[in-house]
């Protein structure tokens, strides 16, 4: 019987030749440390409303006045002459495949040829079956077509070394009918040829409804921007004003990034489902280890192009400051999209969507090894250094005689894209080794179904991420209202039980309690020592611990800090060897902390220059949007907070409608100074705040600063 395979699995080939042309050599992650802890502008500063943005089509170098190719075309890269081969084919009207690609002999292979054909290239020949199976018939594309063009790479450019344009076929075929059918827009019995711009529709009606005009779309965008105006959305159009994609995120998705941004996932698990709505999400995770949504879009065109305006505009969203990391699914659109519009942050294919698709293209050979499934996954997942992963991966490669398995061939070639213990040195707030985020597909599994409307989804999911907000304010409250149970009589299990929020510190637990069962040698004396940490019965993995006696400071081979934000149990070792009774305050990243969202953006804005928020009406609404949703967020904590708060922000509500009759009867007077300090007992006790001049409207900063508790 025929297992049921997700677009991934259809063009299985496609994706292994995706994997080996990537190059191994990629731009190294930047470590940037100082992002973990400090928060750049505030996303709410930005201008919200309708953006409506074409389609850009992106000239290759040396193309922008030549629409047909020509032999000795040069670009500046193999992704360069994609981009211009598909605009090309598109105008023409036919599909077209990476057919060649070739590497460089030695130890560092390089891309140096890739071949553009026709989808058409090629005869089809039927593959015997054994007798008595039966497979479903599929329709073949190949008609012999010679129509191509390859580039070869010379130095830093890549030049058109053959081609041939003419097709033997009509043209004018719509290269999406696969892409459609993959996901059920097209019933697999129909044989009909569609064009392009009829499989656009085809695909835009099923996202936005009948018509494909997307309007009840854009009521949902006016109805929510017009309830608060730091809602922002954006739409792009093609040359025809049909919505091909659609941006949004709330004033909370914005704010949240500001505390949580440094580590984002980018969800489009939908593809693994061909009746889910092309709905994607940036998302991350809270201080309590549950998942966040940083912005939402529907994805209806996944070119290039389409990718660079999504990140474009939902970084403009965020305030404009990238992510420190960026886990993604595969895809070679993306991929590309992804270097250009975050050059500096590190990008990773997730583990998961791999070990997934992994259970699908090695099923017969799990079937044969029933043993080999949880032997690479452990492999993978519980490995604790780049050595002890290899020598398991060769291990098991060839305990069951998988030398020759593409596949894994392919996936070992790019490890460094997507095996963790590459990516060290960069922050993924991962604490965990079996961390794993909510994805969409679990998400619809929980809410929706495959008949749910455009407007019935985006209510239900307004709905869940309502239930979200719950959760964290559970979480909030049970960090604050109860005591963990501390395993040791440590001062330092205490200090960490009292900063870390409950998940948090959880985690931290276990580092804490497995540090006990480690073995400390102190390798190397001085001022600056090292010390070897290991396990008796594993030599593979070993750490080196140096600790600086003058700082008190402690960095692990490992690298786990760097990883997670958490220290590690190695270094932890070390600490109760040497006997450090408290731990420095910098081993304490405030996104895990109690108080991961008091006060981070709200300080780092007071040092703005004042014009940057009053350049618009909507950069001041959005400031003070910003400043209100911090008071109401610490206002709701307990109830005689609550009580203050009130009172407070009625005073300063007062405050300005004197301020605003005063100028209006002509008094000269300067602008509100929002950086002006002023305590909250002061303006709870002064019932009269007889100075009309005096500023009052730091009074949401000193609360959002107080200590009080319930």
């Amino acid at each position: 019987m025929e297992s049921t395979r997700s677009e991934g699995d259809e063009l299985i080939e496609d994706y292994v030749e995706c994997l080996m042309s990537l190059d191994a050599n990629a731009r190294p992650c930047e470590n940037d440390n100082s992002s973990l802890a400090t928060h750049a502008e505030d996303p709410t500063s930005i201008p919200v409303g309708i953006i409506v943005q074409p389609i850009r089509e992106l000239a290759p170098v040396g193309t922008e006045d030549n629409k047909e190719p020509t032999l000795g075309m040069e670009f500046e890269s193999d992704e360069a002459a994609k981009s211009f081969y598909n605009d090309y084919a598109r105008r023409l009207g036919f599909p077209f495949r990476v057919g060649r690609s070739r590497r460089s002999k030695g130890v560092e292979e390089v891309l140096i040829m890739k071949r553009f054909v026709c989808s058409k290239e090629g005869i089809y020949r039927k593959k015997p079956s054994s007798e008595g199976t039966r497979k479903r018939e599929r329709i073949s594309m190949r008609e012999g077509c010679k129509a191509m063009m390859e580039v070869i790479r010379d130095s830093d450019r890549w030049v058109v070394s053959k081609l041939e344009k003419a097709h033997n076929h009509h043209l004018g075929t719509c290269s999406r009918v696969g892409y459609l059918r993959a996901r059920g827009f097209i019933d697999t019995s129909d044989k009909a040829s569609i064009v392009a711009s009829d499989a656009m529709t085809l695909l835009r009606q099923n996202a936005f409804g009948e018509g494909g005009d997307a309007q009840g779309l854009l009521d949902y965008f006016k109805r929510m921007q017009a309830d608060n105006p730091a809602f922002f959305y954006s739409i792009q159009v093609d040359n025809n004003s049909c919505v091909t994609n659609a941006f949004w995120a709330d004033s909370k998705a914005r704010t949240a990034y500001g505390y949580f941004g440094d580590a984002v996932v980018f969800d489009t698990t939908y593809k693994k489902n061909k009746y889910m709505m092309p709905f994607v999400t940036f998302s991350g995770v809270n201080h309590h280890l549950q998942p966040i949504i940083f912005g939402c879009a529907l994805l209806i065109d996944e070119t290039e192009f389409s990718f660079i305006w999504l990140f474009e505009t939902w970084l403009a969203a965020m305030g404009g400051r990238p992510p420190v990391s960026l886990i993604t699914d595969q895809n070679r659109a993306m991929a590309a999209a992804i270097a250009k519009v975050f050059p500096n942050t590190c990008h990773r294919f997730c583990k998961w969507l791999i070990l997934s698709r992994s259970k699908q293209k090695l099923a017969h050979v799990y079937s044969a090894h029933p043993t080999l499934r949880g032997e690479l996954e452990e492999c993978v997942i519980k490995s604790e250094t780049i050595e002890a992963f290899e020598a398991r991966w060769a291990s098991v490669i060839d305990k069951y005689d998988l030398r020759k398995n593409t596949w894994l061939q392919a996936l070992f070639n790019i490890r460094q894209k997507w095996i963790p213990l590459y990516s060290k040195d960069t922050f993924f707030a991962e604490i965990s080794s079996m961390q794993k985020l909510e994805t969409m597909s679990d998400l619809y599994k929980k809410y929706f179904n495959t008949k749910t409307s455009l407007k019935v989804f985006l209510t239900q999911f307004e709905l869940a991420m309502a239930d979200r907000f719950e959760d964290e304010a559970q979480a909030d409250f049970e960090t604050l209202c109860t005591k963990p149970n501390l395993k040791t009589a440590s001062p330092i299990e205490k200090q960490a039980s009292a900063i870390y929020t409950r998940a948090v510190f959880n985690k931290f637990q276990e580092e804490f309690v497995e540090s006990l069962g480690y073995n400390v040698y102190k390798i190397k004396d001085g001022a600056s020592s090292k010390f070897s940490v290991t396990r008796d019965e594993d030599s593979l993995e070993t750490f080196i611990v140096s600790y600086n006696a003058g700082k008190k400071t402690a960095t692990c081979s490992c690298k786990n800090f760097e990883f997670s934000g958490i220290l590690c149990r190695h270094v932890l070792g070390v600490f109760l060897m040497i006997d450090v009774r408290v731990l420095p305050k910098e081993y304490f990243l405030q996104r895990w902390t109690r108080s991961a969202k008091v006060g981070a953006i709200m300080n780092e804005l007071s040092a703005e220059p004042q014009n940057t928020c009053q350049e618009s009406i909507t950069s001041r609404y959005n400031d003070l949007c910003r400043d209100a949703i911090r008071c109401a967020e610490k206002g709701a904590t307990s109830v005689k907070i609550y009580k203050a708060a009130k009172d407070v922000l009625k005073k300063a509500y007062d405050n300005i409608i004197a301020f605003e009759k005063s100028t209006s009867k002509g008094a000269q007077r300067d602008v509100i100074n929002i950086n002006e300090e002023i305590t909250i007992d002061d303006a709870i006790n002064d019932q009269s705040l007889q100075d009309p001049e005096r500023k009052v409207t730091n009074l949401l900063g000193q609360l959002l600063g107080s200590s009080w508790s319930p």
